[in-house]
């Protein structure tokens, strides 16, 4: 007798786990969104403008990666890098995200190529480890290999022995500490005048 009570009890909390399950599924499909369009604008190495077949404009953070700022070494070369993969091509953009910026979040994908995963491989662009929980553990391993590689192989950025990550850049930024670069783009804290 006390097992079929605990059997029952136990089915019970099942059923409950699976409902939530389920409820949690359907809210992340409820998110989900595909923008389609053409690049119309491509701001730096991980923000773009897609305008879709609707005539409406859609800021897009490439999601899984941050790219140097533009006045970050390779701040440049990254967002010319990303022109040359997407500027006036037809994207598909996979998002369930809006940043706080108003951005939609999401893996921009040219021909079914990941274009954020190429700025990785090309060195152009961190692993955004910071925002790895939001991504498939296929995407999290695809993602860490390609940065692994292009800073073996010493692409891009990684041809630098100490890249500044955006986030640092940033961060010092904020503090009042000017991030400078020498002329083999070498970067090194200074404090601003009047911090």
């Amino acid at each position: 007798m006390m097992r079929s009570v605990e059997m029952r009890k136990a089915w019970k909390c099942l059923g409950v786990l699976a409902l939530c399950a389920a409820s949690q599924l359907a809210a992340l499909s409820a998110h989900a969104e595909v923008i389609a369009g053409r690049v119309v604008k491509v701001a730096d190495g991980d923000t773009i403008t897609v305008l879709d077949l609707a005539n409406t404009l859609h800021k897009i953070r490439l999601a899984g990666i941050d790219a140097p700022e533009k006045k970050q070494a390779f701040g440049n070369a990254s967002r010319l890098s990303l022109a040359q993969l997407v500027a006036g091509q037809a994207v598909r953009v996979e998002t369930d995200k809006v940043d706080r910026y108003g951005r939609s979040v999401g893996v921009v994908l040219v021909s079914g190529v990941d274009v954020n995963r190429t700025q990785l491989e090309r060195g152009m662009a961190w692993w955004y480890r910071a925002y790895a929980r939001e991504q498939s553990p296929a995407d999290q391993a695809a993602y860490s290999r390609a940065e692994d590689d292009a800073r073996s192989a010493r692409r891009g950025l990684w041809v630098d022995k100490e890249p500044i990550a955006p986030w640092d850049w940033r961060r010092s930024a904020r503090h009042g500490v000017q991030l400078e670069f020498d002329a083999a783009g070498h970067g090194h804290g200074v404090q601003k005048q009047g911090s």
